[in-house]
């Protein structure tokens, strides 16, 4: 059977992050991406001009639908607005099926899209049920209230966020500095350091919800974490190297981008 994935997030009308980004994602992989989409935006490459939040019971809803129906093999939550739609996700959730927690708080635009009164919910409903939680390195430092700055505090902050709850934490290195960019993969039982060459592009809106939806498929199909990061971020670096240049701000990557490198 395919590997069924639910993402749960925010709908972008540029196409280039939320909902659209994970089902282009989820598909270029292999899967079937079923969606709940927590609000709807009115953006472009160079920002978001609007957030329309959906009533959080809608959200539930659609998530039941999928799950009592179709079913899922994993669920990858992102953008989700307000703590009411939190706390309803939360709600929702089944046990036995791996959850990838991509943290969205701030486009790449620099829009907020996560108030601050929500980091609590999320930090108290979602982050102890996550299998993987995947922030960038601001995203880290606002959840756990410690610098990253170094490579020890980044450490630190992977070690905390396991504290909070979380199975495991991947802190993303995008937003650092230098030629070469290094991702921490933080478990109970190791730590796994993934370096690459940093790309420079402007063409990087979503790469976020791409990498924390191509972990999830991955994992869906039964792959194991660490396989699953390491496919997902040789995707995401192919994706970004092939951008189609879109738009006159931050652009999209390319989802469609040839999988063979990053097989099953």
């Amino acid at each position: 059977m395919i590997a069924r994935v639910l993402t749960v997030a925010g709908s972008d009308s540029g196409g280039g992050a939320g909902i659209e980004a994970d089902l282009k994602t989820i598909t270029a992989l292999g899967g079937y991406g079923c969606t709940a989409i927590t609000g709807l935006t009115a953006q472009n490459t160079l920002g978001v001009k609007d957030v329309h939040p959906v009533p959080p019971d809608f959200v539930a809803l659609a998530m039941r639908c999928v799950i009592e129906d179709i079913g899922v093999d994993a669920i990858k939550l992102g953008m989700l607005t307000n703590a009411a739609i939190i706390r309803a996700v939360a709600a929702t959730l089944p046990d036995s099926v791996p959850m990838v927690l991509d943290p969205v708080m701030v486009a790449t635009s620099g829009a907020v899209l996560l108030p601050d009164e929500a980091i609590a919910a999320l930090i108290e409903t979602l982050i102890p049920r996550a299998a993987l939680i995947t922030p960038n390195l601001p995203e880290a430092a606002k959840i756990t209230g410690l610098p990253v700055g170094t490579q020890a505090e980044r450490l630190a902050a992977g070690e905390r966020l396991l504290e909070m709850g979380a199975k495991a934490a991947l802190i993303k290195g995008g937003h650092g500095t230098g030629a070469a960019l290094t991702d921490l993969l933080v478990t109970r039982d190791s730590v796994i350091e993934i370096t690459l060459p940093r790309i420079e592009s402007r063409s990087t809106h979503g790469t976020g919800c791409t990498m924390s939806s191509a972990i999830a498929t991955s994992l869906a199909q039964g792959l194991a974490l660490e396989a699953s990061v390491r496919r997902a971020r040789d995707y995401l670096q192919a994706a970004i190297a092939t951008a189609p240049g879109l738009g006159a701000g931050h652009g999209p990557v390319n989802h469609l981008v040839s999988i063979e490198a990053v097989r099953l």
